[in-house]
């Protein structure tokens, strides 16, 4: 597979029309076309659904879709990477959570962008199971993952800050008067909180005995959305604290506290761009001089 030919590929699957596919790479259309066909004809399958107006793709062809954007995102990568070695420029891909942490990281990447300012980011946003599939197939250098983590195959440094549990309630409700929210607090109610297993597996040992009596009412993987559903009354919403207001909601830390940390990691024996390996060099001295001036 050329990646010229994914590029058309990857055209055409977002416009849906060969003609308009073409007018937009400056192609003729008989010439995607054909190599369409090839396309197909190299991998034995088919890849689009096609009608007189428009194509759409099997699901053959969304799969290889999903691959044909990984593949030029690491080609575009790679390219970055090999250009100009010896200078400190070019995109550092970093993924992160949405953590208290991460404004911490985003301190870090503004201060090495102000003393390298050829450097560019590329931000992914996702929890730890996304970040690390990233990170294996090449797309991620770097990623800020909530504790706890399998991280036997990767390199780290530990933020010095902690993710501290809470919930968001509704001001209207009783629990907005309360400092903080016990176990016994939630025997009965219904809750809201992330849809990992290895998350709810914590909350679920924080909660003991009571857990039995929750209903888990709704999970995600974004704040915001969970929160909107507290905001209607679904539930209450377990999550960490981020510094965030939601209108009508207020946040109460949970009592006994439940703290968890997060690391900055990259693969193991992973050759990176000179870039990417100063990065990593910067972020180490930067965590220790905070650490330092927090023991």
């Amino acid at each position: 597979m050329e990646l010229r030919v994914l590029k058309y590929f990857l055209m055409v699957a977002r416009e849906e029309n060969i003609t308009r596919a073409a007018s937009l790479l400056h192609v003729s259309q008989p010439s995607i076309s054909r190599q369409l066909m090839q396309l197909e004809d190299e991998l034995g399958v088919k890849l689009f659904n096609r009608s007189n107006h428009s194509i759409v793709l099997t699901d053959e062809g969304l799969l290889l879709k999903r691959r044909a954007q990984e593949m030029l995102a690491l080609a575009e990568k790679t390219k970055t990477e090999l250009v100009g070695e010896d200078e400190i420029r070019g995109v550092i891909s970093i993924g992160a959570g949405e953590l208290k942490s991460s404004a911490f990281l985003a301190e870090i990447m503004t201060a090495f962008h102000k003393e390298y300012p050829q450097v560019k980011y590329d931000f992914y946003s996702g929890n730890a199971d996304n970040i690390k599939e990233r990170i294996e197939r090449g797309i991620l250098d770097v990623g800020l993952l909530l504790e706890p983590v399998e991280i036997s195959k990767y390199d780290f440094i530990r933020i010095p800050i902690k993710e501290i549990w809470g919930a968001y309630v509704r001001e209207d409700s009783p629990f907005a008067k309360k400092d903080c929210l016990m176990p016994e607090d939630f025997e009965g109610k219904s809750v809201i909180m992330s849809s990992r297993a290895i998350i709810r597996n914590e909350l679920s040992n924080w909660f003991g005995e009571y857990m039995e009596s929750i209903e888990v009412v709704a999970g995600g993987n974004l704040p915001y959305n969970m929160a909107m559903l507290a905001a209607q009354q679904l539930g209450i919403f377990v999550t960490l604290d981020l510094n965030c207001r939601y209108e009508g909601l207020k946040f109460i830390p949970l009592s006994p506290s439940s703290e968890l940390g997060s690391v900055l990691s990259w693969k193991k024996a992973q050759p990176h761009s000179r870039t990417v390996e100063k990065f990593l060099e910067f972020a180490k001295k930067c965590i220790k001089r905070i650490s330092k001036h927090t023991l």
